[in-house]
This record gives C-alpha cells, structure tokens and sequence, in this order.
C-alpha cells in the first residue's frame, strides 16, 4: 500500500455503551460508532481532521464483536471500506477539514 492508502482491523465490543438500545436481543452496531471509527483512524493516519461525510452507504448490519478491515483510499477527501471477509459493511466519502 502507498501513503495514500491504509488498512487496519477493528472490532466493536459488546459491552460497548451505544449497544444496549441497538436491539434488545439482536444488538447491532449503529453506523455512527462506524463513522466515528473512520474519522478517528483518518486523524490517527494523517493527522487530518474529518469536516463532515459527503456519502455514507450501510449494506448490512454489523453484530458487535465481529471482525472487520477498514481501507482508506486518500485523494481530495477520504473514501472508506468497511469489509467482513469480503462482504462491504459501509462505504463512503470522507470530506477533509480545512
């Protein structure tokens, strides 16, 4: 990968606190803990600040505890991949603060 790409794994814990209203039985981690995530590793990668999501799309639920990569493609803004194996959790774009 170039500098202007990045890779990692993470997971959410169960016992994260946004967990228990996210379903009683069926918990699922909600999309801004992702997006929290992603602007997190963009701060960490680049020392960049996220100014706001231009394009956010969730296609499937993630269980907490699962395992998943999140790649960063770096260009004008950030776009992102959220990936269980090979099955895409969220996608989107990143815009940079100025």
């Amino acid at each position: 990968m170039n500098s202007n790409t990045h890779s990692e794994q993470f997971h959410i814990a169960a016992s994260h606190p946004a967990l228990p209203g996210h379903f009683p039985g069926n918990p699922v981690v909600p999309g801004v803990i992702l997006l929290d995530h992603v602007a997190a590793a963009i701060e960490r990668v680049w020392a960049a600040r996220v100014g706001g999501f231009a394009q956010v799309k969730f296609q499937r639920p993630l269980p907490p505890e699962q395992r998943v990569e999140l790649i960063l493609e770096r260009s004008d803004g950030v776009r992102f991949r959220i990936l269980a194996g090979s099955e895409t959790i969220a996608s989107g774009a990143a815009e940079l603060a100025t």
